[in-house]
């Protein structure tokens, strides 16, 4: 059981990791598109015109992949997880059934018309459709995050015949750590698609300097960059005093604090022993912990040992905090000193752009250690207080899930390959310009002749 247990948690891991990845850049890379659509209908610059149209080819490939990923990951609830339905199961299923019918099927009506309907219909149709769907990805976020939050800080349920149903939907949806959680994730998405923008931009511009047009989106991508990873560490601070209240077993985990203290330090470097616990090599800042969890250096903070049995794992959390602030961090900086390297500049310095091009994927980076902290730090319970995970796995051999975690991850490895090798491909060419009517009609009349 123990070892079904774990494999049925690493496979859904594995599905839901490279899931989010995708929703992490559609989310925020619509917007941007939608910015790109209306500066050409304002300028009627072939430029814009052109970057649309290839980010527009780069949104549609990473969208496809969200849907597939998506799919396969839903199939689990039933397979690996049954017992997670037929528990909150009325809970779930109405607000995963909200996320198809308001944000799903609106991106899926109005994606066809942005991605084929530019020449076919009015510009204002193909302005609204591109807001409409990128309006969809943002209601599909705050659906998909009401229940996830849910599941962290459930409200407003009730037990009825051994179910869990909804008392009111209204504390189910905006329960205690949701407007946090959304908040944060938006943001995520938002520096993940700057920096995928002028990542990609600088890797067409270490090819071809002079490429005006990507150095144009590398520009959008630093200035946006530049205001949200300051907003984002606020949010950020403030989601981390929600969970403090509601989830205080996962801070402590995260500042890997085993005993109950006042005045507690904020651990820097440490190498957790949850065998003994305590921590090996501890690099520490006196009253550090109390002072940024309380905002008071003499505050009590609560430790591990204040909720045994029921706490998470010390070291996963620990070591994925931190690499998500060390990211958070060189993000700031690099975003800060690329927006202003860059501001009147018509060609960024080599340097710059291999270390704009490295920092591609950083909102990736960043987000899956976010979300590692998120979901490990509320085991055991996959819905605090009311499921726990051992509870909700299914009778199914470690041989099947041992056979079916390979097939995955192989599957995952070539879909990923396959992505990185057309993302790269079609980043390499840049936005070329249609060129000019006349250049087009002249085969056309030669032919005639």
């Amino acid at each position: 059981m123990e070892e079904a247990l774990l494999l049925a948690r690493a496979q859904f891991g594995l599905n839901i990791g490279f899931h989010i990845l995708f929703p992490t850049l559609t989310i925020a890379l619509a917007w941007f598109l939608l910015g790109f659509r209306l500066a050409y209908q304002r300028t009627r610059d072939p430029s814009w015109l052109a970057t649309y149209k290839l980010w527009v080819k780069i949104f549609a490939l990473t969208f496809a992949m969200g849907v597939v990923t998506g799919v396969t990951m839903s199939f689990q609830f039933g397979t690996n997880w049954p017992r997670y339905m037929t528990t909150v199961g009325a809970i779930a299923g109405p607000l995963l059934s909200f996320e198809v019918l308001t944000a799903f099927f609106l991106e899926a009506t109005f994606l066809g018309i942005m991605l084929f309907g530019m020449n076919r219909v009015p510009d204002w149709v193909h302005i609204t459709a591109t807001a409409l769907v990128a309006f969809g990805t943002t209601v599909s976020a705050f659906w998909i995050l009401a229940l996830n939050s849910w599941m962290h800080t459930p409200a407003g349920h009730v037990q009825a015949g051994g179910q869990w149903i909804a008392a009111d939907w209204l504390p189910v949806i905006f329960n205690p750590s949701f407007p946090y959680r959304l908040t944060h994730m938006l943001l995520a998405s938002g520096l993940t698609a700057s920096f995928v923008l002028a990542g990609l931009s600088a890797w067409r511009l270490i090819h071809a300097p002079f490429d005006s047009g990507a150095m144009r989106t590398l520009r959008a991508g630093l200035r946006v960059a530049a205001v949200l990873v300051p907003i984002q560490i606020f949010v950020g601070d403030q989601h981390g005093l929600n969970t403090l209240e509601h989830q205080p077993a996962k801070i402590a985990a995260v500042e890997a604090l085993w005993h109950t203290e006042r005045g507690a330090p904020l651990v820097l470097f440490a190498i957790p022993n949850e065998e003994r616990k305590r921590n090996d090599y501890s690099v520490e800042l006196p009253y550090g912990a109390s002072l940024i969890l309380r905002h008071d250096p003499r505050a009590e903070i609560k430790g591990i040992d204040a909720f045994e049995p029921d706490r998470p794992p010390v070291a996963p959390l620990f070591f994925a905090f931190r690499a998500m602030v060390g990211i958070g961090v060189l993000m700031l900086l690099v975003s800060w000193y690329g927006a202003w390297r860059t501001r009147r500049a018509q060609q960024a310095p080599p340097w710059l752009l291999w270390v704009l091009a490295a920092f591609t994927f950083s909102g990736w980076a960043a987000t899956l250690c976010g979300w590692l902290v998120t979901e490990i730090g509320r085991q055991p319970w996959l819905v605090t207080g009311v499921l726990r995970t051992a509870q909700a796995v299914g009778d199914i051999s470690p041989a099947q899930l041992g056979a079916s975690l390979t097939g995955y991850i192989l599957t995952y490895a070539a879909l990923f390959t396959a992505y990185m090798v057309v993302l790269t491909h079609l980043a390499g060419k840049g936005a070329e310009p249609d060129p000019p009517a006349d250049v087009i009609s002249m085969p056309v009349a030669r032919a005639a002749e």
